[in-house]
């Protein structure tokens, strides 16, 4: 634990002043690893860490990335929602993505099952393939969904990078979730 209340007064009643949904402003100061650090404007400096605010991996984007450098730099300014004060670290954990529409409910609102889609085979598992049906969407196609006739694997039938059609067989909000299938309707072209 870095040190409580009486170490750190001022860091601890900053944090401590912050309630979920707060929108705090400031400059990312280092990408590491583990997440990225951003200095906040209106809070003091952290005794250990190159800012007081922590943005975690999962935190920085609704869309997938490699890096975190993918998503931000070293002395850009951001917007953040505050999530809560890690009392361990002493400091404001953060979402940048909160501050961001969720891409997956804006498409799941123009769309609808039954609809057939355009797509790109982005993933083959043991299970099905992933197919990306626009910008940072993803759904997934079950194997026996893949053909007409029974496939032991996707590569059977697709490899990554095809263009395929498929349909919408369901659309979960909650879990950010598609499923898909290229064994509904029309059997051209599969």
């Amino acid at each position: 634990m870095m040190g409580g209340q009486s170490e750190n007064p001022e860091l601890w009643a900053f944090l401590e002043s912050l309630h979920y949904g707060d929108f705090l402003s400031g400059t990312v100061t280092a990408i590491e690893r583990f997440g990225v650090f951003v200095a906040l404007d209106d809070g003091p400096a952290h005794p250990v860490f190159p800012g007081v605010g922590f943005i975690s991996f999962p935190e920085l984007s609704w869309r997938r990335f490699e890096e975190a450098s993918d998503v931000v730099q070293v002395g850009q300014r951001v917007s953040c929602e505050f999530l809560q004060f890690d009392t361990w670290n002493l400091e404001a954990r953060l979402s940048l993505k909160a501050t961001q529409p969720d891409p997956f409910q804006l498409f799941a609102d123009t769309i609808a099952v039954g609809q057939k889609l355009p797509g790109q085979v982005t993933a083959l598992t043991p299970i099905g393939v992933f197919v990306q049906v626009a910008d940072g969407i993803e759904g997934l196609v079950h194997l026996p969904e893949l053909a007409w006739t029974p496939v032991e694997t996707p590569s059977d039938v697709v490899q990554v990078g095809d263009k395929i059609t498929v349909v919408v067989t369901e659309i979960d909000r909650e879990r950010r979730r598609i499923a898909l299938s290229r064994r509904q309707g029309s059997s051209a072209g599969l």
